[in-house]
């Protein structure tokens, strides 16, 4: 009897460690870790005054781009010791050079972590939405735009459901759709859900009457983007390579449509207001982003798909050695030469910069969203 106890606990411990093996193996496939890049030149360079590289960048129908930075995110590199800024800058000029927004109102500029953003455009206002991760918090800060360098602080959203905030994409002026990255709030967990599987992130609905999980089933929900009526949502499952395609229905729940598979660690999505496009931001290899070589960069990888809404085409990647080999930025948004994009002249309200304003910081890197396969905006985690 003891021997055959002692064969099954030994055929129970092999079968556990194949099976963590498997899973092991399955998280390496899943990083895209042994992905070799095929790099190519677009001519790129450096957009300079920025001091700690960009994670998000958002456009407003004007031309007008802002970029949340100095993330401070757990287990990725970072190179800012300060708090986290924000930028603007004027796609429109023929010369784009980024300013530092102030921001005024209560919040802790202390301790500002920005990750994600959006902005909601009304007829004479600009609203920007910032996921903040103050002490490894989640909560969303709301902010008027004003002038040509100031953002008003209007409300700090705090809920249960919105846990592990990546991005978000906003569909009023207090209202907005949110992608929880982490099934639990302990990293150990996550990284232990990840190894076994488990597809238990969400995308929460935020509004001022109604807070409620909009849908479910990621693997780690990212990016998030709408199309320009905002009648369709777009996820990035970012560890199951695939954009998400989702249609918007009454109580604000998103009813699944399809995938369009990527082949690529894609973080943030933008969609350009006058076509409708999807433009992708994504990591080539998840591995090298996690271990960062500043003598091996990981790259970035910009990805398109013109199309309807609802029926995205197959993505066009274009993979970019971002930053060159010894730059000590793993996030750096680089301009590069192509078709400018599509954006409207100002309108009289113009909340634009002016064309010999000041400029702060030190160098980095830019993304812009692009138009052609020339031109790409790369957003370099």
């Amino acid at each position: 009897m003891a021997a055959v106890k002692k064969v099954l606990v030994a055929v129970a411990v092999a079968a556990f460690a194949a099976f963590i093996g498997h899973r092991f193996l399955k998280l390496k496939e899943m990083s895209l870790a042994s992905r070799e890049l095929t790099v190519k030149s677009l001519n790129c360079h450096y957009i300079k005054n920025i001091e700690c590289g960009a994670e998000d960048i958002t456009i407003t129908k004007d031309g007008l781009a802002f970029l949340s930075t100095g993330l401070k995110y757990p287990f990725m590199p970072s190179f800012c010791d300060g708090p986290g800024k924000m930028y603007v800058l004027d796609l429109l000029h023929p010369k784009p050079t980024p300013v530092a927004l102030h921001i005024t109102g209560k919040l802790d500029l202390a301790s500002f972590n920005p990750h994600g953003i959006s902005v909601y455009e009304t007829d004479d206002s600009v609203y920007l939405f910032v996921v903040n991760h103050p002490h490894h918090n989640s909560q969303v800060e709301i902010f008027h735009f004003v002038e040509e360098d100031t953002l008003v602080h209007l409300k700090t959203v705090i809920h249960p459901l919105l846990h592990s905030v990546n991005d978000i994409v906003a569909v009023g002026a207090q209202s907005f759709y949110a992608t929880n990255d982490h099934s639990f709030p302990s990293e150990a967990l996550h990284a232990l859900g990840l190894l076994l599987g488990l597809a238990w992130c969400d995308v929460v609905f935020y509004s001022p009457e109604e807070v409620a999980v909009a849908a479910s089933g990621f693997l780690s929900s990212n990016g998030i983007n709408a199309s320009p009526d905002k009648r369709y949502i777009y996820v990035s499952d970012i560890m199951d390579h695939d954009i998400d395609v989702f249609e918007r229905h009454e109580g604000q729940q998103l009813k699944y449509i399809k995938s369009v598979g990527v082949g690529s660690l894609c973080d943030n999505i933008e969609v350009d207001h006058v076509t409708g496009d999807v433009w992708l931001g994504c990591h080539p290899n998840g591995m090298k982003l996690l271990k960062y070589d500043p003598e091996d960069p990981p790259g970035s990888e910009v990805s398109a798909s013109p199309s309807t809404p609802s029926r995205p085409a197959p993505v066009a990647p274009v993979t970019v050695r971002l930053p060159p080999a010894g730059h000590p930025h793993p996030e750096h948004p680089v301009r590069c030469a192509g078709t400018e994009p599509r954006v409207r002249r100002r309108r009289p309200r113009d909340h634009g910069l002016h064309r010999g304003g000041s400029v702060q910081g030190a160098a980095a890197h830019r993304l812009r969203v692009p138009q052609s396969p020339e031109l790409h905006l790369l957003t370099a985690r």
